[in-house]
């Protein structure tokens, strides 16, 4: 049986807290930290397995915060396949400020990629068996990574038949989107750089989507406008949906919780309606939790039938 495949190429432990309020050059006391896995695709394998469907999930790892990683995801039951590297995996820090509930998000830099450890990666994904399904390369693109590289997962894509979804950002995505990919799922800062097209609201993302899509080199562009909602396109079919209005606490892996959305629609053969609706669900539902706890399944549910209900 054919499955999903995520590849994460610059994952990190998620360290969260709070603190009554930040006041600069005092000591601050924190509530007790929570550890989190994150990255792209590692989010993305989270909100697959809050939806009840598996998927495996590919990423380099490194000294004790890698191992740290991959104790938080088996303790989250999600299937990997971690690439041992020279270099520690980094780690991320989130505060909450209660008094004015504000979030302080502190990303450290990515670490770099081995040539040697790209190639290993590449190596595990042109040797999955059973093969994939899909293939979900979310997240940044990591220093010493080629330009190249997702090009190179695009071409193993299409000799395993898999359906390969791509939310990054660069000149690896230019170059992954030239090879051909079968969903993108660009903000509109991404989709800018990638066409060309000064995106600044609705008619300058049709534009610049249709631009990509009568290119053939890609089957669905979703672009993400944050609270707006999204912009679906296909060779036949478009639409602009809006996102429900929800209390919003953090937007921390809101974009990979609705890729999750829309390749869980994808797996269950929703059509694009659905699809869209399901990935906005996600990512708004996502927006509802504090820190980077993604989403829960029946703030979900709710957001995605209120949704289909407003689109009858």
């Amino acid at each position: 049986m054919k499955h999903i495949v995520t590849l994460t190429l610059s994952p990190t432990v998620d360290k969260s807290t709070s603190v009554d309020h930040v006041v600069a050059d005092q000591k601050l006391s924190c509530d007790e930290p929570k550890f989190e896995p994150g990255g792209g695709g590692i989010n993305v394998s989270r909100g697959l397995k809050r939806l009840n469907v598996n998927s495996v999930a590919i990423f380099p790892s490194g000294g004790l915060t890698g191992q740290r990683l991959q104790d938080l995801l088996k303790e989250e039951r999600i299937n990997q396949q971690p690439i041992l590297t020279e270099n520690m995996t980094r780690e991320n820090f989130i505060v909450l400020n209660r008094e004015v509930q504000e979030e302080y998000r502190f990303g450290m830099p990515a670490v770099e990629l081995l040539p040697k450890e790209e190639r290993e990666i590449l190596s595990v994904i042109r040797n999955l068996s059973p093969k994939p399904k899909f293939i979900v390369v979310s997240g940044g693109m990591p220093p010493g990574s080629s330009d190249d590289f997702l090009a190179k997962v695009a071409r193993i894509a299409k000799q395993d038949d898999a359906k390969l979804i791509v939310d990054t950002s660069g000149e690896a995505l230019k170059n992954a989107v030239e090879e051909g990919v079968y969903l993108l799922k660009p903000n509109q800062s991404e989709l800018s750089k990638l066409t060309g097209i000064e995106v600044k609201d609705q008619a300058t993302v049709e534009e610049a989507a249709r631009q990509i899509i009568d290119k053939g080199k890609c089957h669905i562009v979703v672009v993400s406008m944050g609270p707006d909602g999204a912009y679906v396109a296909t060779k036949d079919f478009s639409e602009m949906v809006e996102a429900p209005q929800v209390q919003k606490r953090s937007t921390v892996g809101a974009g990979d919780s609705m890729v999750a959305g829309m390749v869980y629609a994808l797996e269950k053969g929703f059509d694009l309606r659905q699809m869209v609706r399901m990935g906005i669900a996600c990512g708004s539902a996502a927006t509802m939790n504090s820190g980077p706890e993604l989403f829960k399944k029946e703030d979900v549910e709710r957001l995605y039938q209120g949704m289909l209900g407003k689109a009858r």
